[in-house]
């Protein structure tokens, strides 16, 4: 299994713009759909397309972006999903679709559009459909490499101390292959390295309790789940909006949280430790440097972590850009060196890895579908140098025993 490598050291003062500026007044030769969050639960591919229509333009305008956004409660609002990502293809000059989060329905319209418009390159990042039906519409898949991510999420709580790890999550996050393959590798994770694993059901942000219930729902159960197991408990939650109330316990209370579902220092920090990034935008060195303070202020030093580039902001930065360069006749779309390039210069500091992904059924390499991560930083006390972490190949290959029960506990 190729494995290609990228080590960012520079230490920027300031986020370095690497695209190009709209070309004065002329129109833009093309356009590049975007289709993120608004914000609710995740706003980092907001800002992202913010940033994007600051450096190209509105399309609206003679510019190059075209933003979207996916419905808040997307699961059961998936028509409307499918509905604005084809209706970009009515757009002549549209030629790349790059939709993070990749949210239930993507795979869907992105099948329509290939049929109405097959020249626009559709591209995905952090998917949740099933990575052999999104990889089957979409020409390139990046999503984060949750087989490395469950073993080494635990290797990492095992080096702070843990004895005991709790996953947080629902039925329909469990349904998702993706998911679901990384709680089983973390289980297995936790026999080997010598954890004990427990998994807690907490209510669908998306069902009857929405957002605020969920996250009341974690506020109430981390404090006895403390006094229950220890203060030696890592907590991992699949959803973004239970990660807020998850660090402020945490870090209130005990125990560890490695690093978000998806690792940001914007995932629940700033909202957790009310933390002003008003005067930051996507300084990440000046981001991350105010939240680390908080969090040791809050108790949470040396126990507490994340990615130092947000996986959201960077997806779709670096699918914007490299859709962009496909497009220009650059690159080819099967580039994966140019595609890491890519999030390379997103990144203020860290190291990169990215490999293709192996379907767990049938042991076949997907070409088009891809596994990123990046090393974990621990507040107050560094990156835990896990980009140089072997991790056994039992973990990265299809596993008869994945099918591990839900437990309702």
């Amino acid at each position: 299994m190729k494995e290609i490598w990228l080590g960012i050291f520079a230490v920027f003062l300031g986020f370095v713009p690497i695209f190009a500026s709209p070309n004065g007044t002329n129109a833009a030769a093309f356009h590049i759909g975007l289709m993120t969050s608004f914000g609710v639960q995740n706003d980092e591919e907001l800002l992202a397309a913010r940033k994007l229509i600051a450096l190209y333009g509105d399309a609206d305008h003679g510019g190059m972006i075209r933003h979207i956004t996916y419905p808040d409660n997307f699961l059961y609002d998936m028509e409307t999903t499918i509905a604005r990502l084809v209706a970009l293809a009515d757009d002549p000059l549209l030629k790349v679709i790059v939709a993070c989060q990749a949210v239930p329905g993507t795979a869907d319209a992105f099948r329509r559009i290939k049929v109405k418009r097959p020249d626009i390159l559709c591209l995905a990042a952090e998917s949740q459909e099933d990575i052999r039906l999104i990889g089957a519409a979409a020409d390139v898949v990046v999503n984060s490499d949750f087989l490395a991510r469950g073993y080494l999420i635990l290797y990492a709580a095992k080096l702070l101390g843990a004895k005991t790890f709790v996953h947080i999550s629902f039925p329909r996050h469990m349904l998702n292959e993706t998911m679901g393959r990384r709680r089983a590798i973390m289980e297995q994770a936790c026999n080997d390295l010598g954890l004990r694993f427990v998994y807690k059901q907490a209510p669908d942000p998306t069902g009857p309790a929405g957002i605020d219930g969920a996250r009341r729902y974690i506020t109430e159960q981390v404090p006895q789940w403390l006094q229950q197991y220890g203060n030696d408990t890592a907590f991992f939650c699949t959803n973004d909006a239970q990660t807020e109330p998850l660090l402020r316990q945490v870090a209130a209370r005990g125990g560890y949280f490695i690093e978000a579902d998806i690792p940001s220092p914007l995932m629940g920090y700033p909202q957790a430790f009310g933390v002003d990034l008003s005067g930051e935008t996507d300084d990440w060195p000046a981001i991350l440097k105010k939240i680390e303070a908080a969090v040791i202020a809050a108790g949470g030093g040396g126990r507490m972590g994340t990615w130092v580039s947000p996986l959201a902001y960077a997806g779709t930065m670096a699918l914007t850009e490299f859709g962009k360069m496909v497009t220009e006749g650059k690159v080819k779309k099967n580039d994966i060196e140019a595609l890491l390039a890519c999030y390379g210069k997103v990144s203020p500091n860290g190291t990169w890895q990215i490999r293709r992904y192996v379907d767990q059924a049938n042991g076949q390499t997907m070409g088009n579908c891809l596994l990123i991560r990046q090393d974990t930083y621990i507040f107050g006390k560094g990156f835990l140098g896990l980009t140089d972490t072997e991790i056994p190949e039992k973990y990265l290959k299809p596993m008869t025993s994945a099918t591990a029960t839900v437990p309702g506990q």
